[in-house]
């Protein structure tokens, strides 16, 4: 072998390297949420510091050639007050677990299929997309939106989803979520999530249901933007056949009106929302309301700040738990009201 062909072959194997490199990536992201609160729930008040959905991740893409695609997504919360791990919602992991999201996918024309644990995106494109002021986290989140495969036992673990290509502004989700004789989920059943997301310029327009047995809910969502002003809307209607109550708590309607003005690096917040009573619970409504401010240091650092508000009926008790203070969270109950004033910090990385 020639001394010409020795470089020359070394010189193909840096390129075939560089290429393999250059067709993959692996992305570490996260959010650092914090915000010191005066909470009140019934008739007793604190006041401390208050994680608000941090978390870190990984993410990473594979190009596998003929415009097939693999990727990943690994996601863990942690409490920005205390640097301690912190479980997802409704039993998905542990401490410094991937409970928030660990999933694996292909991608191409066909459009996208996933394995594993992700967040519902019924409720992606209906009640999270309006929520504009502080991204459905923390105590100012929506506390009146109610997802039976969710909530009900089968959380977001154990999924299998698929995302059609964008179809002129369409796309649509479907995903099953196995319960595998978990003695621990409810009826032993699947869970079943649709959702479907479509944009056309200043309009963007949602729809999401999920059922497990007899279990289910359907909402819709609509987002408008003119100017400095965005406005959103979404309603749901549940119903209840064993999880709010043994016997069924029955039906009920939930609705969601949501506002933004921007001026330069100013937002302006309000939004109110209302449950009425289930049918079979009495004097089970609910009505939450929340105004904010944010000031955007830059594209990924803004401060805020907000008051938010839960004033429940009687016979309910709707409540962000995990983002109330735990010295009141024991004094929780039925028919009373929780508000919150909130200073915070967010970032973006």
């Amino acid at each position: 072998m020639t001394k010409m062909t020795r470089i020359a072959l070394a010189a193909l194997a840096v390129m075939g390297a560089t290429t393999a490199m250059a067709q993959s990536s692996v992305t570490l992201y996260g959010r650092v949420n914090t915000s010191i609160e005066h909470q009140k729930l019934g008739d007793t008040s604190a006041t401390g510091m208050v994680n608000n959905a941090s978390r870190f991740g990984i993410r990473g893409t594979e190009d596998l050639g003929g415009g097939l695609k693999a990727g990943f997504t690994l996601e863990s919360g942690f409490n920005s007050d205390d640097g301690a791990g912190t479980p997802w919602t409704h039993g998905t992991g542990s401490g410094l677990t991937f409970g928030r999201q660990s999933e694996v996918n292909l991608s191409g024309g066909f459009g996208m299929v996933r394995l594993g644990n992700f967040v519902p995106e019924s409720y992606y494109a209906t009640a999270d997309y309006i929520s504009m002021h502080n991204h459905d986290t923390g105590p100012s989140s929506d506390a009146l939106y109610y997802d039976p495969v969710w909530f009900g036992g089968l959380s977001t673990k154990n999924k299998v989803g698929y995302r059609t290509p964008n179809m002129g502004g369409l796309t649509v989700d479907a995903s099953v979520s196995m319960h595998e004789k978990d003695p621990s989920v409810g009826p032993r059943k699947n869970g079943y999530d649709l959702a479907a997301n479509y944009a056309t310029g200043p309009l963007h327009l949602g729809a999401g249901f999920s059922k497990v047995g007899d279990n289910w809910q359907a909402a819709l969502r609509g987002l408008y933007t003119f100017g400095q002003v965005t406005l959103g809307a979404y309603y749901q209607r549940n119903k209840d056949d064993n999880q709010i109550s043994g016997t069924g708590a029955g039906s009920r309607n939930n609705f969601r009106l949501s506002a933004m003005y921007t001026m330069g690096a100013s937002e302006f917040h309000a939004n109110v929302g209302h449950a009425n009573k289930w049918s079979n619970i009495a004097d089970s409504a609910a009505t939450q309301w929340t105004l904010g401010y944010n000031y955007n240091l830059s594209k990924r650092t803004k401060v805020y700040t907000y008051y938010t508000r839960i004033n429940n009926s009687n016979g309910i008790s709707y409540l962000n738990g995990g983002s109330t203070i735990s010295s009141l969270r024991a004094s929780g109950g039925a028919g009373k009201d929780f508000s919150s004033f909130a200073v915070g910090i967010r970032h973006n990385f």
